[in-house]
């Protein structure tokens, strides 16, 4: 019969070694910041990794610590939260940056997602919303408030009949980057092109390289732009 000791530490060991989402905070309001810090420090896989309250000092310790999320308050001093997505993505292309914020107008909503935002939430979420939402931007989607999803389907609908492929990329370059401005996951675009998973990450690569973007939302954002 194992040892219970060694069957401790053995489960002990795979925790350590578990990776978890080292996330980070850039909010101003003290008690939304405390929240939040909480909420991640609590959850579980999740390693928290600093919060800030200005994008003036957050910007060198998260280029530095190259955390895997980080949720931006819009609306801070000095230096906005779009601004702030809008300097670091091009040198974290990795990290994934999450927008909390108590505006849900298309404007705000449209230069954080070209900005480089993946997620966009309202303050009023819950913490079972924040902390899933956190897990499903780390995992490759793009979460939303259900009224912000609304607004950007809006959006969307409203310059669809502007749009056309793109000349900066292939036939199928273009055919991805359609479904993935239509909400469709890796997964699921292979599916519906008939080829596989690895083979539309190559695409989604050579479509950010080409239109000079680093993420998902960049992406859509110029789609949407087309003329």
């Amino acid at each position: 019969m194992p040892d219970t000791s060694e069957q401790a530490e053995s489960q002990r060991a795979r925790e350590v070694q578990r990776p978890t989402i080292v996330t980070m905070i850039v909010e101003d309001d003290d008690r939304v910041r405390d929240i939040l810090t909480q909420w991640i420090q609590q959850a579980e896989g999740f390693t928290f990794a600093g919060a800030f309250s200005d994008v003036e000092t957050a910007l060198p310790e998260i280029a530095h610590k190259k955390p895997h999320v980080v949720v931006v308050d819009i609306n801070l001093p000095g230096l906005s939260g779009i601004e702030c997505v809008r300097q670091l993505k091009p040198l974290l292309p990795d990290t994934q940056f999450v927008m909390l914020t108590v505006y849900a107008d298309s404007h705000h909503i449209f230069d954080a997602l070209t900005a480089g935002a993946t997620g966009y939430l309202v303050k009023s979420a819950s913490r079972r919303a924040v902390i899933g939402a956190l897990r499903e931007v780390h995992g490759g989607g793009s979460p939303m408030s259900s009224g912000i999803a609304r607004k950007v389907i809006q959006l969307v609908q409203q310059r669809r009949p502007g749009l056309k492929a793109s000349a900066e990329l292939s036939k199928r370059e273009n055919d991805v980057l359609a479904l993935l401005a239509q909400g469709y996951l890796y997964k699921e675009i292979a599916d519906t092109l008939g080829i596989g998973t690895p083979t539309v990450d190559t695409y989604i690569r050579r479509i950010y390289e080409k239109l000079h973007v680093h993420s998902r939302a960049q992406a859509v954002a110029v789609y949407t732009n087309l003329k």
